[in-house]
């Protein structure tokens, strides 16, 4: 069991008028009513600070906080390799089943939990799904911190990924940019991510490392960084991640799919990240060491 957790938000101005019960399944969709009532009766729902009532109704700008009690957490490997560190920075070899920031029932068995155990100041600047392996590269200062998220939103980092795909792509070069969106799914509490029409830019570029009986080695540069960005969009290229089982040919989720999009299962590796240093600006370029499936005969 964790130590549970203190959901804090403050109260929009589109919920203005709603009772504190109705505002929360606005909110919260995945959560019925009835389970919201219970909760606001138990006291553990504050509004401005102090336990409210069902029907109170809620104000813009209010501060509502949902004091969840402690859950025991799904098993996660709570482990992690130093790749790379300085007094700025620190990259770290994420295993597969370990998310890299909290959610989705995970608290206390992530990487930023078991990081903050021996390096209480750092903090991941970017995350890679929970089934990924591969590096993830951490802030230790505020000035790095900052840094690395203007570069990050200015596209200045390079970042590339390796995935067993299935079939055997007919160009060694080739680039997809469908657009990344959410579509519903009866088995995802929220509408899942997947290939959309009106979702948001997403690009990638892709290069045949190695083609193989039983699929194709890739790697994969990702210019945007959407959720599942690689898996969706390798799947939309009719290649899909051999061992996915949510997403599908045509880059959606599986109809019958009966897992999470975070579920593992794949391979796919956070391989490398070229960036200039946050601090000195120095030219940085950043490898992970793949797992044996994903080594081309090249790298031996």
């Amino acid at each position: 069991m964790n130590a549970g957790y203190e959901y804090r938000h403050r109260i929009v101005t589109d919920g203005a008028g709603m009772s504190v019960v109705a505002y929360l399944a606005w909110r919260y969709p995945h959560t019925l009513s009835d389970a919201w009532e219970k909760r606001v009766l138990e006291g553990r729902v504050l509004l401005d600070g102090y336990p409210t009532e069902p029907q109170c109704r809620v104000r813009p700008g209010q501060a509502l906080v949902w004091q969840r009690p402690g859950w025991e957490e799904p098993e996660a490997p709570l482990t992690f390799a130093v790749l790379y560190r300085d007094e700025h920075l620190l990259g770290v070899l994420k295993p597969a089943g370990l998310p890299t920031l909290p959610g989705g029932g995970f608290l206390d068995h992530t990487l930023l939990n078991v990081l903050r155990r021996s390096h209480p100041e750092a903090s991941p600047v970017h995350r890679i799904g929970r089934g990924t392996t591969g590096l993830v590269l951490c802030a230790r200062s505020e000035e790095a911190a900052a840094a690395l998220s203007s570069a990050w939103r200015r596209g200045e980092v390079r970042k590339f990924y390796r995935a067993l795909v299935s079939g055997r792509p007919t160009r060694e070069r080739f680039s997809i940019d469908v657009p990344i969106g959410r579509v519903p799914h009866p088995w995802v509490p929220f509408k899942a991510h997947a290939a959309a029409s009106d979702g948001k830019t997403a690009l990638s570029h892709i290069r045949v490392l190695e083609q193989r009986e039983d699929g194709c080695l890739v790697e994969v540069e990702i210019v945007t960084g959407r959720p599942h960005q690689v898996r969706i969009h390798m799947a939309f290229a009719g290649h899909p991640l051999i061992g996915d089982a949510f997403y599908g040919m045509g880059g959606v989720p599986l109809p019958d799919a009966r897992v999470g999009p975070g579920e593992g299962g794949f391979f796919l590796h956070s391989y490398r990240l070229m960036l200039k240093h946050p601090v000195s600006g120095e030219p940085l370029d950043l490898e992970a060491p793949p797992p044996p499936p994903l080594r081309a005969t090249t790298d031996l």
